[in-house]
C-alpha cells in the first residue's frame, strides 16, 4: 500500500482534512458528530491543553517519562509530547500507551500527510504506531490499544503502568459520556503516578466532579482561543515534583458551578452501559436532586461578568 496516495484507501475516504485557525488540520467524526479538535487550532490545542498543563518540559529532565494518551485520535497529543520531551532532553526514555477506538483515525492522519505542516521529524514513529499498533526505538517503547477504552484501561491497570502524564481527550460528555464517568475516571486515576498530572480540555462540572470523586485535586488551565478553560488534576498539590508551580485555582464562578445540577456526574457502574443509558441515569439523578439549577448560576454570573466589564471600562475612562 502506497501511503502517499490516500485516495487509494477507500476506508479513509470519510476522513477529510479540515483546516483549523492555526493552519493545522483535523477530522470530523460522523460517529460522534464532532470534530476531533477545536477549530481555534488543533496543533496549539495539543500543546496548550495537554503538554503544558502536564509540565512535560520539566518532566523531561528525568531519565524516563511515561505517558498515557486516552483517545489517541490523530496522534497530535502524543506528537506534541514527544517533540517537547526530546527537545529538552534527547536522552529521555519515553514509555507510551495510547487508547483508541478506531485504528482508521490515526492511519488516516498519516495517509493524509497531516504532520507535514508540523515540520515534524518523528512522523515515522507515528506511522509505525498507527499501522502496527506499536513502535520501538532506542528511546521509545509505545503501543496503541485498540477498542473500548473502558476495557483497555483495565488492561493498563493490570499491567502496573504508572503515568507521569495522562491526556484525557474523548469527545464531549454529551456525545461520549461513557469515557467521562466516575467509574472510568477511577480506573484512569489508578494509572496516574502520585507525582503525575492529568490534563483535559473539558471544564464541564460533571467531569470535574468525577475527577474529584476519583480522588484527584483539580485546577483550571488557560483557555485556548475561547472563554472556556481546561482542567488539570493531581493527587495532591503538595506532591508535585516537576516544578514549584502551584495548581491553578478554580475561580469563584467555577467553584459555584460545582454546586449546581450540572455537577451531577455520569455513572457507569459495570463499565459496560451504552451511552443512552448513562445519559438517562444522570438526567434522572439531576431531576431528583436539590442542587441549584445550572441556568440560575449561569444568569447570575452573566450579570456579574457584565457588571465587572462595565466597571473595568469606566475605570479605563478615568
Amino acid at each position: 500500500m502506497n501511503l502517499s496516495e490516500p485516495s487509494l484507501m477507500p476506508e479513509f475516504d470519510h476522513f477529510r482534512p479540515q483546516t483549523t485557525a492555526d493552519g493545522s488540520f483535523t477530522f470530523f467524526s460522523q460517529e460522534f458528530n464532532e470534530s476531533f479538535h477545536s477549530h481555534f487550532g488543533a496543533k496549539q490545542e495539543s500543546y496548550f491543553k495537554f503538554v503544558e498543563p502536564t509540565q512535560l518540559a520539566q518532566a523531561a529532565l528525568k531519565p524516563v517519562v511515561r505517558l498515557l494518551d486516552i483517545c489517541y485520535g490523530l496522534g497530535y497529543n502524543t506528537a506534541a509530547a514527544l517533540q517537547t520531551i526530546w527537545a529538552v532532553n534527547p536522552n529521555c526514555d519515553v514509555e507510551l500507551i495510547g487508547l483508541e477506538l478506531n485504528p482508521t483515525v490515526p492511519q488516516a492522519a498519516i495517509a493524509n500527510h497531516l504532520f507535514d505542516q508540523w515540520n515534524y521529524e518523528y512522523t515515522p514513529i507515528l506511522t509505525q504506531l498507527a499501522f502496527e499498533q506499536q513502535a520501538k526505538t532506542e528511546r521509545l517503547q509505545a503501543k496503541l490499544l485498540i477498542g473500548d477504552a473502558r476495557v483497555s484501561i483495565q488492561e493498563v491497570n493490570q499491567s502496573g503502568f504508572s503515568a507521569d502524564a495522562i491526556f484525557l481527550d474523548p469527545f464531549s460528555p454529551p456525545q461520549c459520556p461513557h469515557l467521562w464517568t466516575v467509574e472510568f475516571l477511577q480506573q484512569v486515576s489508578v494509572c496516574l503516578r502520585k507525582q503525575g498530572r492529568l490534563a483535559t480540555y473539558s471544564c464541564a462540572a460533571s467531569v470535574r466532579t468525577a475527577l474529584i470523586l476519583a480522588g484527584l485535586k483539580i485546577g483550571s488551565t488557560p483557555p485556548v482561543g475561547r472563554r472556556s478553560p481546561g482542567t488539570v488534576a493531581v493527587y495532591s498539590p503538595s506532591t508535585e515534583c516537576f516544578s514549584d508551580l502551584p495548581l491553578p485555582h478554580l475561580s469563584l464562578e467555577e467553584q459555584e458551578h460545582l454546586l449546581t445540577r450540572a455537577a451531577i456526574p455520569y455513572r457507569d457502574p459495570q463499565l459496560n452501559d451504552p451511552p443512552d443509558v448513562i445519559i438517562m441515569r444522570r438526567q434522572q439523578e439531576q431531576q431528583a436532586c436539590l442542587l441549584e439549577p445550572t441556568s440560575r448560576w449561569r444568569k447570575r454570573w452573566l450579570l456579574q461578568n457584565k457588571t465587572d466589564d462595565s466597571i473595568e471600562v469606566n475605570s479605563d475612562l478615568v
